[in-house]
């Protein structure tokens, strides 16, 4: 598609911050209004549009697409969004451990379960540690506080960890990465650890390599919106 306008701005409107491409407001996806509460965020989702060529390409959207997400799909019903969410709690990546004798399992204490216990002490919850594949669900109590967590969170927010908890298999990676003080380059560094320990063990793969890397922009891409999507 051709390039369709000349100026790209974010602009004060009621509710928020508004994308205006020629004076004219930008929709969803969906045909909703496109406002975010945050003017950090609207002006990065007008840079994107300033930033297009005379093609447009789609794929230089990554804000929109995710505020089209969050106000589209996740607005209009967030419990399908948190139940969808706490089944990673059920399965996470992180609870998750190699047999007590094998040398993988030491790295994943030394990595993981830092990152389980901050998350634990947090949320006040005790999630399960399992070695092997049987899976050991978290008690009632343990969901029903994470289930409060995810729901006090606002659309925005939420779709990004939605896309982090996707990414990372993990739910602790991805409420870990809202916190003030998250370091993205570590958190995706633990979500992806066996992937790691198998390269370095076997040899690394050139389409496997480009998949991490893929996957690791789009870790960072959605833990940046998280920031900007705040006031």
């Amino acid at each position: 598609m051709k390039r369709f306008y000349e100026t790209a701005e974010a602009q004060a409107v009621e509710g928020g911050w508004q994308v205006m491409l020629d004076g004219r407001a930008v929709k969803t996806q969906g045909g909703r209004a496109q406002v975010v509460h945050s003017q950090r965020l609207g002006e990065a989702m007008a840079a994107e549009w300033a930033a297009q060529g005379n093609k447009i390409d789609p794929k230089g959207f990554v804000l929109r697409d995710l505020v089209d997400h969050a106000i589209d799909n996740v607005a209009p019903d967030p419990g399908a969004t948190v139940d969808r969410l706490l089944r990673y709690a059920e399965t996470d990546t992180l609870c998750y451990r190699a047999d007590p004798e094998d040398a993988l399992f030491k790295r994943q204490q030394e990595v993981w379960e830092p990152l389980v216990a901050a998350l634990e002490a947090r949320e006040g919850i005790r999630l399960e540690r399992v070695s092997g594949v049987v899976a050991r669900p978290p008690s009632d109590d343990t969901i029903e506080a994470l289930r409060r967590r995810l729901a006090a969170l606002p659309p925005l927010e939420l779709a990004a960890v939605d896309m982090m908890t996707s990414l990372a298999a993990s739910l602790c990676v991805a409420l870990a990465a809202i916190d003030d003080d998250a370091d993205p380059d570590r958190l995706w560094d633990a979500a992806e650890l066996e992937e790691s320990w198998q390269a370095d063990l076997w040899g690394k793969d050139e389409e496997a390599e480009e998949r991490r890397a893929e996957r690791r922009a789009n870790f960072r891409q959605a833990f940046d919106f998280a920031r900007l999507a705040r006031r």
